[in-house]
């Protein structure tokens, strides 16, 4: 099974890119890589400031053992912040919540003040939570102008040649909310 197969396997359909608008940013966008073995496949975007993680598998033989959480100290290393969009746990994921403890437990945050809606090609919306990890202390508002930019640049990745649409509009799926 190749590496596009087994992240479609695991994550949920409407948040999984075509496969061909993946291989197109994989080519052609200087930013977004991927890493791959028999453990685990992680596609990401790498800029100056930050480090977008799109899509981090583990196989469920290694899952609990530490892979996951080898990677993202990979990612530490580099001293840039780190975002992950994640489901909520009410969004009947079965994963959601396993998702969210892992990135929890790697030390990540829930940006609080952050609405992220994304809507299916037939307009139903759908939320996802925002995450991050930074090696020093960093405002909510430099989170949501690093999403502006990944949903500009990866999300929407020649999205009109592949959906017909814009799939993350920053000006129509983030948000900032009042303050808790």
């Amino acid at each position: 099974m190749g590496w596009y197969e087994r992240l479609a396997g695991y994550f949920p359909s409407n948040e999984m890119k075509r496969r061909q608008q993946m291989e197109d940013l994989l080519k052609e966008h200087e930013t977004y890589h991927k890493w791959e073995t028999t453990d685990y496949v992680v596609t990401y975007a790498e800029f100056s400031t930050f480090i977008f993680i799109d899509y981090l598998l583990v196989t469920s033989q290694r899952r609990g053992q530490g892979v996951g959480s080898q990677i993202v100290d990979r990612f530490k290393q580099r001293g840039k912040i780190l975002i992950a969009e994640v489901e909520p746990v009410d969004s009947g994921q079965p994963d959601a919540a396993k998702r969210i403890e892992f990135y929890e437990k790697n030390d990540f945050r829930l940006a609080r003040n952050i609405a992220y809606t994304r809507s299916e090609a037939d307009g139903t919306p759908y939320s996802l939570d925002i995450y991050y990890w930074s090696p020093a202390p960093v405002s909510e508002i430099v989170i949501l102008d690093q999403m502006a930019k990944i949903c500009r640049q990866i999300h929407n990745f020649k999205a009109l040649k592949y959906y017909g649409r814009l799939v993350a509009d920053p000006e129509q799926t983030l948000d900032w909310k009042a303050s808790h």
